[in-house]
């Protein structure tokens, strides 16, 4: 998933918002104008400017006003995510199959 820092007039955004759904590749768009966070990230990888639109990547990466041949290829060369870990571990089923087939199996006499 990727964050793309943006303005509600920025031409270049709205070009590139629907390049990233043609693709379907999934983004977060943040306004840097209602977020001043995002305006400080967006000026410290733009060397003071808020130019827009700015892709953050998943590593921590920016490209700024790129095309969607760059982003394709930025996200080609990012290592894979870790896999996450289910928060709760899928139950040991071997205990209901059992159950189970003792449902199914008539009493001995």
């Amino acid at each position: 998933m990727l964050t793309m820092y943006s303005t509600t007039w920025c031409g270049y955004c709205h070009r590139l918002k629907s390049q990233l759904d043609r693709e379907g590749i999934g983004y977060e768009v943040i306004d840097i104008e209602a977020d001043p966070a995002a305006a400080e990230f967006v000026m410290s990888v733009n060397g003071g400017n808020q130019t827009v639109p700015t892709v953050r990547f998943r590593d921590g990466s920016a490209l700024t006003n790129p095309t969607i041949v760059q982003v394709k290829d930025h996200l080609a060369a990012l290592p894979e995510p870790a896999p996450v870990e289910a928060e709760h571990p899928q139950p040991h089923r071997v205990p209901l199959l059992r159950w189970l087939r003792r449902r199914r199996t008539p009493a001995k006499p």
